[in-house]
């Protein structure tokens, strides 16, 4: 894959900061052996899992939206290559592949486009490109029957994550159609009209060419829902939404409820889980928020969804650590480090 970055193991533990009498998750955590190709690495019995960065804020950009998203991999990265290793999570299992960078296309785009409407144009059009290198990523993994685990980058990557998982799933013979559910830990809904890839519809394009079946919403922000996209998904009988006012203002239902009712809804075929960081109240995003839910409630939302459900891949995004617009926050990759690893045990249990 052009965009590709793929780690040694050498890599990994220039992250991981080794103690006596300590095993970290980077010394157990496996990566691509000298030698081999990404296929043989995907058909190695002892790997479940397959952890990758998508470091990119281009589909934010494309969206009008504050860059920065870029920046959250690596600090992720840091935080769990460097928990403890043992019976809780060992890592073993776990192949850290690497993470895609597309900072060619940013440079082209900021060093040639001209006034803020041709740069947005130019985003959306680069996003097809990201859409295609990630899609191939997921089909090969999800062929190979392992689970992909996709950090960073704009909501944007919901659209080639569900498609790539679709057709590798059906691939390898564990579902009957090319096609899959979503649910979604998100303030907002991604559902936007189709006008151009970007952050906000990757939903609707999955919908649109046939890969999602359907789509839960958990957390919509009522302040936040254009009232076109609130008649799409109230008027369509496979997608359906669970406001955070009704959890936790008009308290309809209560968080673990409202999770058990999207798992409900998903529960006939395999369904990506994915949890936007803008949910989650202060965490930076490219559309923080003083007004969302907890991080322990993300933490339950994870592991109640992986579960429940029957999962065909984990995306967090729209975190950062860095927005172009100065703000920062050290610990995002941390708190995504908890994420990850929600999902890993309760994939275990």
């Amino acid at each position: 894959m052009k965009y590709f970055n793929y780690y040694s193991k050498q890599d990994i533990l220039s992250l991981t900061r080794i103690r006596k009498f300590e095993t970290k998750l980077g010394e157990r955590i496996r990566c691509i052996a000298p030698g081999s190709n990404l296929e043989e690495a995907l058909q190695q019995p002892s790997v479940k899992y397959v952890l990758f960065g998508i470091p990119e804020d281009i589909g934010v950009k494309a969206n009008y939206g504050t860059g920065g998203t870029d920046s959250v991999w690596h600090p992720f990265l840091q935080s769990f290559l460097n928990i403890q290793s043992n019976d809780f999570l060992d890592g073993a299992d776990i192949l850290l592949l690497g993470h895609f960078d597309f900072t060619s296309l940013s440079s082209v785009i900021e060093a040639n486009a001209g006034n803020d409407d041709e740069k947005v144009t130019a985003y959306r059009y680069a996003v097809n490109t990201i859409d295609t290198q990630v899609e191939q990523l997921m089909h090969l993994i999800t062929q190979n029957k392992k689970m992909p685990i996709a950090i960073g980058g704009g909501h944007n990557n919901a659209y080639p994550c569900i498609k790539g998982a679709a057709k590798g799933w059906y691939k390898a013979g564990v579902i009957p159609l090319a096609q899959i559910n979503a649910i979604n830990l998100d303030a907002h809904a991604d559902f936007r009209p189709i006008e151009g890839r970007h952050s906000g519809n990757g939903f609707k394009y999955a919908d649109e060419d046939g890969y999602l079946e359907k789509y839960c919403i958990i957390g919509l922000h009522e302040n936040y829902i254009q009232q076109n996209v609130w008649l799409d998904l109230v008027n369509n009988p496979f997608t359906d939404c669970i406001t955070y006012e009704d959890i936790f203002i008009h308290e309809k239902k209560n968080f673990l409820q409202s999770i058990f009712h999207a798992t409900d809804f998903t529960e006939d075929t395999l369904t990506g889980i994915e949890l936007d960081i803008d949910s989650i109240e202060y965490a930076l995003s490219s559309a923080a928020s003083p007004i969302g839910i907890t991080a322990n409630h993300a933490r339950q939302y994870i592991h109640n969804a992986a579960i429940q459900s029957k999962p065909a891949y984990l995306h967090i995004c729209e975190g950062a650590t860095q927005l172009n617009d100065g703000r920062t926050d050290i610990l995002t990759g941390k708190l995504i480090t908890y994420l990850v690893t929600d999902f890993l045990k309760a994939m275990a249990t």
